[in-house]
């Protein structure tokens, strides 16, 4: 779409408005930095929409701006592709906390964003791995050398604690010594949200066998980092890095086709829904994972239904 030139103060007003709520989003919500690049990447992409349909004030936008908006970054342009209907939802939900902000300060008098719905999302099934799968890749993930005690540590810890991969490769060396001494690990996830999540036995093991004859080795090729777990340089060891050692261990274990898909993620997913199949309540399982809302956890009791209903049609003799 090709942008229509519009008078610099009205262009202004847009932007000094998106200033102020990036502003009460930092100051007043606190809300993460990644969380704010994001918005406001999304946001001025809209504002860039608005210019270019001539609008040069937030008073101005009109339902059909947002809905507008919305169709034009499902179709994409010649500078963006088409987004996803689950990236689209999640550009709408910027926009509405924007409009619902100016409204709530008295810039507007309408909010012509409310109408305006996301697309609608699939739902799509967690991938989670069977127990005897699992056990295979953390098997194969079992040298003796620095690397692979800090590879089986790792994955031992990803699986034990359902943590996110940033949440592992994020863990400090003071917060690996208290799960090591403790059985507990404190994490820090979406928007710094703490949460504390028991670490089990085998992870222990793990760990403890990692910081006392893996962590030294690599600690002196770096300087002094205060990571848990560490590169061959002696630095934080990064998401792909920690990916590739999934995947690594996964084609070790010869998982196969599964093993193309597995993801530190798929660990996430298999945590949650190996408790929930071992009788843990949704609840316990919303907390354990960091979710704020229990509606996201529930997704997982579908996992566990269609476990059953596999189990029932192989096992009962009228299930066919």
């Amino acid at each position: 779409m090709t942008a229509v030139p519009v008078p610099a103060g009205p262009v202004g007003d847009l932007d000094r408005h998106l200033r102020g709520y990036l502003d009460h989003l930092m100051v007043e919500r606190g809300s993460a930095r990644n969380t704010l690049l994001s918005y406001r990447r999304d946001l001025e992409r809209y504002t860039a929409h608005l210019a270019s349909a001539g609008v040069g004030s937030v008073t101005d936008v009109l339902p059909a701006h947002v809905s507008g908006f919305l169709q034009a970054i499902r179709e994409g342009d010649e500078e963006h592709v088409p987004l996803a209907a689950s990236s689209a939802a999640r550009t709408l939900v910027a926009v509405r906390g924007w409009h619902r902000f100016l409204l709530a300060e008295g810039i507007t008098g309408t909010d012509p964003a409310r109408d305006v719905h996301p697309p609608r999302i699939g739902k799509k099934l967690p991938k989670a791995l069977p127990t005897g799968t699992v056990a295979a890749i953390l098997d194969a993930a079992a040298g003796q050398d620095p690397r692979g005690l800090r590879d089986r540590a790792l994955l031992e810890f990803l699986y034990a604690t359902g943590a996110r991969i940033s949440e592992a490769v994020g863990l400090d060396l003071d917060a690996a010594i208290d799960a090591e001494k403790t059985g507990l690990v404190r994490l820090f996830g979406k928007g710094s949200k703490e949460r504390v999540v028991p670490v089990g036995s085998f992870a222990v093991r793990a760990l403890s066998a990692y910081l006392v004859r893996g962590r030294p080795d690599l600690a002196r090729a770096g300087r002094g980092s205060a990571a848990a777990f560490l590169n061959v340089r002696g630095g934080r060891l990064s998401r792909q890095s920690a990916w590739q050692v999934l995947a690594d261990a996964a084609d070790r274990a010869g998982v196969g086709g599964e093993g193309a898909s597995v993801s530190p993620h798929t660990l996430r997913h298999s945590f949650a829904t190996h408790l929930l199949e071992g009788g843990a309540d949704v609840r316990t399982v919303q907390e354990l994972l960091g979710h704020a809302s229990v509606t996201t956890t529930q997704i997982y009791t579908l996992v566990t239904v269609d476990s059953l209903r596999e189990v029932y049609a192989t096992s009962h003799p009228r299930a066919r």
